[in-house]
């Protein structure tokens, strides 16, 4: 009696991790694309801003230095909502060891949080974005600020756009300087102007690894913005000084996402060209500048091309979210041959679940010559989590890690911000391999 009870728990527990496993592989295999690494393994990670209650966290943005310090920043909410609601700071931890410890969470941004008084653009601070300069000590972040919402900003009465400083590895930063005026200011005489709200996208600023004019590369950052009629439109905005001051990319009439946009974020393509990446339900939106004067920064934008289920593309199965873009040069181990590799992550979906990383292989120019042949035919994915998960973000590590920070409901309150660090061979399991910043330099 009593071996017979134990066999039937054994065929019991086998039964059921079997429905589990084949549940879990039905969950995970979302969208055009099925592949081994749509399971989820148990990656290294850590989480660093932990939500179990209010206060939460929300919006990574995760950068490395010039001397190999990680400096991540993230939203810390007080009472839960988004600038324009309540009490927002940021808050910034640090690494020296590629991720492997971290300092505690400090708060650099102090706002006097009257929401009362209107407009208040040191109410809050949210929404972060950040980059690392390659030749010099200075790190930006650029944030939301004030007590506004973005759906009912005017020209008069909007959310500010807030700017730091640090230049001793995120251990300090420097008070806000404002500079919603200079950046609203540039669409006033546009055709879509003037501009009734704007946010630019949180998570990267991209610096060019090819325009150089004075002292810094050039940053590139991407903004939301609603127009005269109400209409989303996405823009990029470029400095050539290292966010001291900001210019339209292009034709000021003509954004690079005209219509239905929403938050984006910018890279470059292996060419030099710039591309657009916009969050979009079902997958993303892209589109590419094409310089006749790099150092001037002039040229035009193409035609934009969503990217999504229809042409094998960036599937976000029943969501619209955040997510990164970044271009990495990679070998094939097939053959040897240097290609480049683009990665996207956003969540895989149904709804905002499943994040995880797309991944394209530019072998060819006919790739990515046209947003279109950009957007389409991506090569596979890596699933992150199989938890209710959002945005995301990540930067490459001077060894060539892709550094990855995500929302993730953890401990059942959204969002805990999950670290995870991943080489390229395996996110394309094990098909390409990144070539190494000692490599790269040298040739």
């Amino acid at each position: 009696m009593i071996h017979s009870t134990i066999g039937k728990k054994a065929v019991a527990f086998v039964f059921c991790a079997f429905v589990m496993f084949a549940f879990c592989r039905c969950q995970h295999n979302v969208g055009n694309k099925t592949a081994s690494s749509d399971i989820a393994p148990r990656d290294s990670q850590t989480y660093l801003f932990v939500t179990k209650d209010l206060p939460y966290y929300r919006i990574p943005a995760i950068t490395m230095t010039r001397k190999g310090t990680l400096v991540a920043v993230a939203d810390y909410r007080y009472g839960g909502t988004d600038i324009g609601w309540g009490t927002v700071e940021l808050h910034c931890r640090t690494s020296a060891d590629n991720g492997l410890t971290w300092s505690e969470a400090q708060e650099f941004t102090h706002g006097d949080k009257d929401m009362d008084t209107h407009p208040n653009y040191n109410a809050a601070y949210g929404d972060p974005c950040i980059v690392a300069d390659r030749t010099s000590d200075r790190i930006l972040v650029m944030s939301c600020s004030g007590n506004t919402p973005f759906y009912a900003g005017t020209r008069e009465l909007h959310q500010g756009i807030a700017r730091f400083y640090s230049t001793d590895e995120g251990k300090t930063w420097s008070d806000p300087d404002y500079l919603q005026d200079e950046i609203y200011g540039l669409f006033d005489n546009s055709e879509r102007g003037p501009i009734r709200s704007m946010f630019i996208g949180s998570g990267k600023i991209h610096q060019s690894r090819f325009v150089r004019v004075g002292q810094y590369y050039r940053l590139y950052c991407s903004v939301l913005a609603k127009d005269k009629d109400g209409v989303n439109c996405n823009y990029v905005l470029w400095s050539d000084d290292f966010g001291g001051t900001w210019k339209v990319l292009g034709d000021i009439n003509i954004p690079a996402i005209p219509s239905n946009a929403d938050e984006p974020k910018v890279e470059e393509l292996p060419d030099g060209r710039v591309i657009c990446s916009s969050r979009v339900t079902g997958g993303r939106y892209f589109n590419i500048f094409t310089y006749t004067d790099a150092t001037k920064a002039e040229g035009s934008w193409g035609t934009y091309a969503a990217s999504g289920e229809s042409n094998q593309g960036v599937v976000a199965v029943g969501n619209s979210c955040n997510g990164e873009i970044l271009i990495v040069p990679a070998r094939r181990n097939s053959d040897k041959k240097k290609v480049h590799v683009a990665l996207q992550s956003v969540p895989f979906g149904p709804g905002r679940t499943n994040v995880g990383i797309y991944y394209k292989v530019l072998d060819e120019p006919s790739d990515y010559d046209t947003p279109e042949h950009f957007a389409a035919n991506w090569d596979g994915r890596y699933l992150s989590t199989t938890l209710p998960s959002a945005y995301s973000t990540y930067c490459l590590g001077h060894d060539g890690t892709i550094l990855f920070l995500f929302e993730e409901t953890t401990f059942g309150k959204d969002y805990t911000l999950v670290f995870k660090p991943y080489t390229v061979a395996m996110l394309t399991d094990g098909k390409y391999q990144i070539i190494s910043k000692s490599k790269r330099n040298s040739k």
